[in-house]
């Protein structure tokens, strides 16, 4: 996968969470986050006991509530959208603080808000713990095409030098007295949009060229092989297993 790249929701530290490899957290999510799903929205107590468990992993990863509740906030866009289902569901009508809501779009809400809530811990808390380049060989240790993880594994290597492009074209711009103030700037913009796009596609054809100078031949070499014990198995399936339990009460009760 090559170095390193380490991202900003990626917290180091020394923790049992940290420690296992990544191919069992991200398949303990995964199954945390069907079971999340599965559950019927009626059972609220589940929901809770779904966010005390992510509390404890959280505890046990050492990762802060408050970086945790920062890195959430991804999801506003989500809970903007919960937020107008009970004013244009249809439906029975009840009367909330005297304004006249829709039961089902309640209900709907609730489900967006506690079901996506949840989702968007666990994925936090995932990437938290778990470095992003040992994020793609676990993707790759589970099954995943080698050449979408090749693809992921470069989008994000050459995302900073991207970023870094499209930050010196706005520099060169304003050193030339541009500044976008309307419809009439858009043509300048579109331009530079095409000239990044065809700078990362020339990029693209250079690192491609050196690759297969140097041997490549579709597949990237695997220094280091990722494997886990059943004891880290067993560990890593804790979460799923603990909320698995609690959705079954929640439709048995």
């Amino acid at each position: 996968m090559g170095a390193g790249h380490a991202h900003r929701l990626y917290r180091p530290a020394d923790s049992p969470v940290h420690a296992l490899p990544p191919h069992t957290k991200l398949a303990a999510v995964f199954a945390f986050v069907l079971v999340v799903v599965s559950t019927p929205r009626e059972a609220m107590w589940a929901f809770a006991g779904y966010a005390v468990l992510l509390g404890v992993v959280a505890g046990v990863a050492r990762v802060p509530a408050g970086f945790l509740l920062r890195r959430m906030l991804i999801e506003v866009p989500f809970v903007a959208f919960a937020v107008l289902l009970p004013f244009v569901a249809e439906g029975a009508r009840t009367d909330v603080l005297g304004l006249s809501l829709s039961v089902d779009g309640l209900w709907g809400a609730w489900n967006v808000l506690a079901k996506g809530t949840l989702g968007v811990a666990a994925s936090v808390l995932l990437a938290a713990t778990t470095d992003l380049r040992d994020l793609l060989r676990g993707l790759e240790r589970l099954g995943l095409p080698p050449l979408l993880v090749q693809i992921a594994a470069f989008m994000v290597r050459y995302s900073d030098v991207v970023t870094d492009e499209v930050r010196r074209m706005r520099i060169a711009r304003a050193s030339r007295g541009f500044e976008a103030r309307g419809p009439r700037h858009w043509g300048v913009l579109a331009k530079s949009a095409g000239a990044l796009f065809i700078r990362s596609y020339e990029r693209g054809e250079r690192v491609h060229l050196a690759m297969l100078s140097r041997g490549y031949t579709g597949a990237m070499p695997v220094i280091d092989e990722v494997t886990a014990s059943r004891a880290q198995w067993s560990r890593a399936g804790t979460l799923p297993a603990a909320a698995l339990v609690l959705c079954v009460l929640g439709w048995v009760v």
